[in-house]
């Protein structure tokens, strides 16, 4: 069975809440919101429909992968860049949980992901990784991704790469 893409259900809360503690010393975040699960479904609904955004925040989707009804990581899509997500995360940020990893799914995930960027108007997607994240690097390669540059922010080294969409 494919790789999909979808908003997260109430049903999702364990595993992604198991996903994010597994990825936390990698230095990366399942959840990007807190609170009690029905806030958080909330929070991620008025985030994709561009309402009461956060400080810094733009509109995005935030999505779970799923293969063969698995929960195998997930996907953040910003709609369009400000300076922060220029300069560091770009338009896509995914991360797939360590069991799941080697199994071609970040690369779908990306995939798909510029797919969305470009039904929404986006021709040119910045994704962006740690220099040292050679998985990563590779994902976004696999994907067409162009290296801009590598910037130092703080005490990280980011490469910056562009997608035609």
């Amino acid at each position: 069975m494919p790789l999909i893409l979808r908003p997260p259900r109430h049903d999702d809360e364990a595993a992604l809440r198991r996903m994010h503690e597994q990825v936390l010393p990698d230095g990366f975040e399942i959840l990007l919101v807190e609170g009690a699960w029905d806030e958080v479904l909330e929070a991620l609904r008025r985030e994709a429909a561009g309402q009461d955004l956060r400080p810094g925040w733009v509109r995005s989707d935030f999505l779970v992968a799923e293969v063969d009804g698995v929960l195998v990581g997930r996907v953040s899509i910003r709609h369009e860049l400000n300076e922060q997500l220029l300069e560091i995360n770009g338009h896509v940020g995914y991360a797939v949980a360590p069991e799941h990893r080697r199994r071609g799914y970040a690369t779908e995930i990306l995939r798909q992901s510029v797919q969305r960027l470009a039904g929404l108007g986006v021709d040119r997607v910045l994704v962006t990784c740690d220099e040292d994240n050679a998985g990563s690097a590779a994902v976004i390669e696999a994907n067409g991704g162009v290296l801009e540059d590598i910037r130092a922010v703080g005490d990280r080294r980011i490469r910056r790469y562009w997608i035609d969409s």
